[in-house]
């Protein structure tokens, strides 16, 4: 797999003013907490001091970052602004009239760029599972129509929805797809050549969700948000929208769970959290990124199960007491090693390399991604085997090692090993959070297929294998 250039510079944590026994602290805290993370980057002052990768994830992968997505489609409607296309004012029945219920409400008639961008719309909940159930085929119509408990302005709900409206205002007043317009204005000029997007069933990106792209692009992405939208000698994004984005707008609310999430507590700005010490992108299962221009620091994460305030607790409690303190080449060394050999747990047990099996899914066990009554066969095959999963999933799996296959257009990693009578593999959909857990019992003749987190997509791993992802928007 070809690797692109490197957008960042590299120094050493010392070199940074950063003590690596810092960065090693706050992997220690996630690690004791069993939090799953895919990667982390660092950096510094502009220059990259730590960055990792758990095997079988790696730094030329793209990763779908969820809601992160959110803050890129951000500086795209401040692109469209700079432009003179768009204006916080605008309202959304002037720029997407063919998308207007018969019977908008006033409310639905006065929602304008800035409500969208804050989330303050009126909706009492996230509308996207209502508007989507309203107008099957027109997401915009459908969150026209879900009543507004609120008036506008005046407080912050997350609702998915609103970001899916302002990329279609922004499609709609340049002319150009939301992919096209960040390939051309923000990703190629800063050197990301690929930027993948999962789009809905007419092929629109989501907006909302669905960017995949490698950690060191979202440190990136980062870092032009810390220079103030610069990026070499270019201003790629006008100074005043990051400013505007990255501030608050409005505050937000207490969590339904009551769950203890500060930095969820900051206020909302432009699709961007603000936190304790600066602000970040968020996105689902532990995808981050993490601005403190008090500090001139950035941390991007990918990751499986990371609970985001557990992430920024570890970074504003063991990284930022690290900052600006005695750093020494031997810790550098100690946590360079420490990230060159990091690892997700491989399944346990041996090649039997004569060893085939057969079964059918048993698709009663929870958070199953294959549909019940699905064929499975086991056969050995170099060292490893062939997992056949009904008529059209052949999955390459390794021993010791991963192996990588791409059934259906999006790759998949594997490795597994029989524990006695019993095969278990782990496949990743490594641009992904996602992975599934095969165990086939020979004896019984029964598997089960369960996804460790299951993607807001919905449950189906041959859905996941394609490349684009195109589905409904019914992200939770």
């Amino acid at each position: 797999m070809r690797s692109q250039p490197a957008l960042l510079s590299r120094s050493t944590p010392a070199a940074s003013g950063v003590s690596s026994r810092s960065i090693a602290a706050l992997l220690d805290r996630l690690e004791a907490q069993s939090v799953e993370l895919h990667s982390i980057m660092v950096v510094r002052h502009g220059h990259v001091v730590a960055e990792g990768w758990w095997a079988p994830y790696s730094a030329e992968r793209p990763h779908l970052l969820y809601s992160l997505t959110k803050s890129f489609t951000s500086i795209a409607v401040g692109l469209a602004i700079a432009d003179r296309r768009l204006s916080m004012d605008d309202r959304v029945v002037d720029v997407l009239p063919d998308h207007v219920p018969a019977d908008i409400s006033e409310q639905g008639r006065r929602l304008t760029v800035h409500h969208l961008l804050s989330m303050t719309a009126g909706h009492s909940t996230d509308s996207l599972a209502e508007a989507w159930q309203l107008e099957p085929d027109d997401l915009v119509k459908g969150f026209l129509r879900v009543p507004f408990s609120e008036p506008e302005g005046t407080r912050h709900t997350y609702d998915n929805a609103t970001t899916f409206l302002l990329a279609r205002m922004v499609e709609r007043v340049t002319g150009r797809s939301l992919p096209e317009l960040l390939d051309d204005r923000l990703f190629k000029p800063m050197g990301v050549d690929h930027a993948e997007w999962d789009r809905v069933a007419s092929g629109a990106a989501f907006g909302f969700h669905g960017l995949h792209l490698t950690t060191e692009a979202v440190a990136a992405f980062g870092e032009l948000l810390l220079r103030g939208g610069v990026w070499g000698d270019r201003q790629l994004v006008p100074r005043e929208w990051v400013e505007l984005a990255t501030k608050r707008h409005i505050e937000t609310r207490q969590l339904e769970d009551n769950s203890a999430n500060p930095d969820f507590l900051c206020g909302y700005g432009y699709q961007f959290w603000m936190s304790r010490h600066g602000y970040h992108g968020h996105g689902s299962f532990g995808q981050q990124c993490v601005v403190v221009p008090s500090h001139d620091l950035v941390v991007a994460v990918t990751g499986g199960n990371t609970q985001a305030q557990a992430m920024l607790d570890a970074i504003w409690e063991c990284l930022l007491p690290g900052l600006d303190g005695a750093g020494s080449a031997r810790d550098d060394e100690i946590l360079a090693d420490r990230l060159r050999r990091l690892s997700l747990a491989p399944v346990p047990g041996s090649a039997a390399p004569s060893r085939s099996g057969a079964a059918r899914i048993d698709a009663s066990a929870e958070d199953s991604a294959l549909p019940d009554g699905t064929t499975v066969a086991v056969e050995p095959v170099d060292g490893g085997w062939h997992l056949q999963l009904g008529a059209s999933l052949k999955v390459a799996v390794g021993h010791g090692e991963w192996r990588e296959s791409s059934p259906l257009g999006r790759p998949v990693v594997a490795a597994g090993a029989w524990q006695g009578n019993t095969f278990v593999a782990d496949l990743y959909v490594i641009t992904t959070p996602h992975r599934v857990r095969l165990v086939l019992d020979a004896d019984a003749g029964t598997a089960v297929a369960t996804w460790g987190t299951v993607p807001l997509t919905g449950s189906s791993l041959q859905l996941h294998l394609r490349s684009p992802l195109m589905t409904r928007p019914d992200v939770a």
